[in-house]
């Protein structure tokens, strides 16, 4: 059992927890909340985000990437496969069965709150399943990893909730979407030989690492901007600034992320980004449901 769940890459299983605690959030600071929906949404979002991961294991594996990665606590895939802890076979049969179970719920979030909800859905149904095979491939990993991965679950999650989106909804997604998109871009670094000979198109391949370093320190700036301008502007409450806590982390990624020749350099970025993005979110989170209750 405890190698079936490191197979499903449970380190990184929070951002969806707080993707719904966000979204959440985000409705009822404006007047929605069910607690079954928002059980529900966490689910399927914990079911479609194992089935990511998981698929992703199978395929690298199979492709050969998985035997050649530099593989630390928050990168290179669970292990388990190359390790020969688990069969190829019996992890990809886990990814499909949990989409597969994913979709009763999804269908059930149409049926009750609207085909409105089908967009969203399909989109992240199709960076789940193409993600390793395709996405990848075509150079729109990250923004897969970004969009799919991050901004659209928590508009569902507020969706499922109101029955509607928003354009103030959409401004609070922003920033997890950029948090998913720096990290897989952050991740990407030290794999670029392997990635190449898979056939992939990552960005520090396709734009080199010094310019993809430079374009990760500008996006964790832009994050934090992004909460700053729009908490400032009357579009997320005052105490969305309480996101801005974890900026010190964002500060220590970006100084790691330059050294990417650098292993312990790198390794710390890493660490500093998944907690300068998972706070960020929380916070953001926290900032909502101060300003409902004040």
């Amino acid at each position: 059992m405890r190698t079936w769940f490191l197979a499903t890459r449970p380190q990184f299983l929070i951002i969806s927890v707080l993707q719904i605690f966000l979204g959440t959030a985000v409705a009822w600071y404006y007047g929605y909340f069910s607690v079954l929906y928002c059980l529900l949404a966490l689910v399927g979002l914990l079911l479609v985000h194992i089935s990511v991961n998981t698929l992703n294991d199978y395929f690298d594996y199979k492709s050969g990437v998985d035997l050649e990665v530099k593989r630390t606590p928050f990168s290179g895939g669970s292990g388990v496969l190359s390790a020969g802890l688990l069969t190829p076979a019996s992890v990809g049969r886990l990814g499909l069965v949990c989409f597969l179970l994913a979709i009763p719920i999804g269908i059930y979030f149409v049926i009750v709150r609207g085909w409105l909800l089908v967009p969203v859905l399909v989109a992240g149904a199709l960076c789940v399943l193409l993600y390793t095979t395709h996405l990848t491939r075509w150079g729109l990993g990250e923004i897969a990893c970004g969009l799919g991965l991050g901004t659209l679950p928590i508009l569902g999650a507020y969706f499922v909730q109101s029955g509607t989106y928003t354009w103030e909804a959409l401004i609070a997604a922003i920033p997890t979407g950029i948090f998913l998109y720096n990290g897989l871009l952050l991740n990407e670094f030290p794999d670029v030989e392997a990635d190449q000979k898979a056939g992939k198109k990552t960005l520090p391949i396709v734009m080199g690492r010094k310019k993809a370093s430079l374009l990760y320190s500008i996006l964790i700036i832009a994050m934090y901007a992004w909460i700053a301008a729009w908490s400032i502007a009357g579009f997320m409450p005052i105490f969305a600034l309480l996101a801005l806590l974890t900026l010190p982390l964002g500060v220590k990624a970006i100084k790691g992320g330059r050294h990417y020749d650098e292993q312990s350099e790198w390794s710390a970025a890493l660490g500093a980004n998944l907690m300068a993005g998972v706070g960020t979110q929380a916070l953001l989170a926290a900032g909502y449901i101060v300003a409902a209750i004040v």
